[in-house]
């Protein structure tokens, strides 16, 4: 027994997130543009993070390769224990499909589906049985606070109620990372802290890690820890 206890708690602590040395390069020569430079840290499970900087400073580029939407030219990115930048595409729809979901700051709804259906999409593309995939949405919406929203399409709400819609769906499938790149960047002050206020709330709720690209203070209040970012090299982790 006592032999196998530092594996055990090897893989408990284990981090969810580990960012190796990334770098990023795109173009050649005298027009290449440096997006990330030997990036490095990583991020505890059930930990938010907020990562800061000015525009430019390759949080995007970040956000992309740590979920899968592009590729490092150096380094690797580990999601727990799976190395994401080594993933063929049947890999890599895998993990957007059942590891890592998305939070964007332009909404992304289907402007047809009900509040209902949007957060259902998901869950319709993993043939979630009709019970369950139902069960899971009213409980998302509850969640979210727009359980009385359920039918009401993308146009007939506000900026907040939409993104409020939009983190329900990234909820949809459990997944044990979510990663959120700007999410307030469309909302007045007031909507975005408390969508700010929601994501913290969704995050221990749903027991999960989280990544979230902000120029907010509230939510670098929020956040258990904030990863700095300047012309794409780490300042501060």
């Amino acid at each position: 027994m006592t032999e196998q206890a530092p594996a055990a708690v090897a893989t408990a602590t284990r981090p969810a997130v580990v960012v190796d040395r990334v770098s990023r390069v795109y173009g050649h020569g005298s027009a290449a543009v440096h997006a990330l430079q030997d990036v490095s840290f990583e991020i505890a499970p059930g930990e938010l993070v907020a990562l800061v900087g000015r525009s430019g400073s390759g949080k995007t580029t970040l956000l992309n390769c740590i979920g899968g939407l592009d590729r490092p030219d150096e380094g690797r990115v580990v999601i727990d224990g799976r190395e994401v930048s080594s993933l063929d595409e049947a890999g890599l729809v895998e993990l957007r499909r059942d590891v890592v979901s998305f939070v964007f700051q332009t909404f992304g709804l289907v402007p047809v589906l009900s509040a209902a259906e949007n957060v259902g999409v998901p869950l319709r593309l993993r043939r979630t049985p009709t019970p369950q995939r139902e069960a899971r949405v009213a409980l998302l919406l509850e969640l979210v606070g727009l359980s009385g929203h359920a039918q009401q399409r993308p146009g007939e709400m506000s900026g907040g109620q939409q993104q409020r819609v939009a983190i329900a769906r990234a909820l949809a499938t459990s997944p044990r990372l979510l990663i959120a790149d700007e999410p307030t960047g469309q909302l007045d002050t007031e909507t975005g802290t408390a969508v700010m206020a929601l994501l913290r709330a969704v995050v221990e709720a749903e027991g999960m890690t989280a990544l979230v690209s902000t120029h907010d203070p509230l939510m670098m209040s929020l956040a258990d820890r904030v990863v700095r970012l300047a012309d794409g090299r780490l300042v501060d982790a």
